[in-house]
């Protein structure tokens, strides 16, 4: 059984965040190493804990009135709205075209009302897109503009859109070049940036401990992605009546359990900031690339029968690889039969649309998400596999449509 994803993080850096947990250093100079590689110097690089954490703060200090609307990404992780909603904001949700993973254009401009006064847009699964809508906005009526680039980070080659009021990079477990934990705003206004770090100073700081155990446990994770551990994992659950989904997302969330507020409210320990700098300086994006290069010829492979979300966005590096298919939990079954974990399980959300804007319901996003497979994507399958999952992909959508014509005989003439 191939596993649905692999952890970007090798051996040699899980060895050295273990020994940076015996350090006494106050990690001022590995958060220091950290905001230097994304900022170049100019001193707008701000890591956190967590893009929650970041959020979290930078609302703060904004001090939005409240009742102020924030314009969202339909499609995003739940605790996001949660944080915006936190600081008496309301969320408004923007629906999203499959074939970028984006709201369209126009969709902004159509969304925001006298009330908005920001607005965040998430390059999702690996896509980016242009902000040039939420730019023309900002001109037009001083409305700020976020991104989420959790699941854009592609290496030196990608630090955010300068365009952006903040910048917002993940490194949590399952992201690109991950440092178990930890994250990187870039905030282009100075005095709130400033603000920040006053708060986050005062924050509690995570222990070098806690950061071991988690160290011990992604590399016990990271042992069970190898092919053979992965099956007898598999086969466990089935056996116990557990399914592995539910067994898999408890054991990858980032922050379970209790008053998620209380969780990302410390400052990192050293130990985390120290893993972070080694994972971006030692980036080129040659993974990112390798992989990028992989999920186009996968979606080639399968051809026209399955869309791809997300395929008309300018960049596309596929950090999850999904397809939208008809009957989609028969397709997960059929994958997992031939060795290949698909799921359907996300910590994505469609985003519900206020009391007061029925009308902006996401029902792109929902349909989306009632569709959606996740197939697994990363370069130690090899191209053969690939191509072996993308006929099983493309043997299912034939069957589909197979057994639809059968119930639905065209009519003789």
């Amino acid at each position: 059984m191939y596993s649905r994803k692999r952890f970007d993080v090798g051996w040699t850096d899980l060895l050295a965040g273990l020994a940076a947990c015996t350090s006494r250093a106050d990690g001022a100079q590995a958060a220091e190493r950290v905001e230097r590689w994304f900022d170049g110097g100019a001193g707008d690089a701000f890591a956190c804990l967590s893009v929650r954490t970041g959020l979290d703060l930078y609302l703060e200090q904004l001090a939005l009135p409240h009742g102020s609307e924030v314009l969202m990404s339909a499609l995003t992780i739940p605790d996001m709205a949660r944080v915006v909603a936190r600081h008496g904001l309301v969320v408004v949700p923007v629906d999203v075209d499959p074939a970028t993973l984006a709201p369209r254009p126009d969709a902004w401009r159509r969304a925001a009302g006298p009330k908005t006064r920001l607005a965040i847009l998430a390059h999702l699964f690996g896509t980016r897109v242009s902000l040039d809508p939420l730019v023309e906005l900002r001109r037009e009526r001083g409305i700020l503009v976020l991104e989420d680039d959790a699941q854009a980070f592609t290496g030196p080659d990608w630090r955010g859109d300068p365009a952006a009021d903040v910048s917002m990079f993940s490194f949590g477990p399952i992201k690109t070049a991950t440092a178990l934990q930890g994250a990187v705003l870039r905030v282009r206004d100075r005095a709130v940036l400033e603000r920040m770090r006053a708060v986050h100073a005062t924050l509690p700081r995570s222990t070098q401990l806690a950061f071991a155990k988690r160290t011990f446990k992604y590399g016990g994770l990271k042992a069970l992605s190898w092919r053979p551990v992965y099956a007898a994992f598999f086969a466990l659950c089935r056996a116990r009546g557990r399914s592995v989904d539910d067994v898999i997302q408890k054991t990858v969330r980032g922050f379970p359990g209790g008053d998620l507020f209380v969780k990302i409210r410390h400052q990192p320990c050293a130990a985390m900031y120290s893993l972070l700098a080694r994972r971006m300086e030692r980036s080129d994006g040659s993974r990112v690339a390798e992989r990028a290069e992989l999920g186009d010829g996968l979606a080639r492979a399968i051809g026209d029968l399955v869309a791809v979300p997300g395929m008309r966005a300018p960049v596309h590096t596929h950090w999850v690889f999904t397809v939208l298919a008809d009957r989609p939990d028969e397709l997960v079954e059929r994958l997992r039969a031939a060795g290949f974990d698909a799921t359907r399980i996300a910590t994505m959300t469609a985003l519900p649309a206020p009391e007061s804007r029925p009308e902006l319901e996401p029902r792109e996003a929902r349909a989306l998400l009632s569709r959606l497979v996740y197939l697994p994507l990363y370069p130690e399958l090899g191209r053969a596999r690939l191509s072996h999952l993308a006929e099983l992909v493309r043997q299912h959508a034939g069957s589909v449509a197979a057994s639809s014509l059968d119930a639905h005989p065209t009519p003789a003439s």
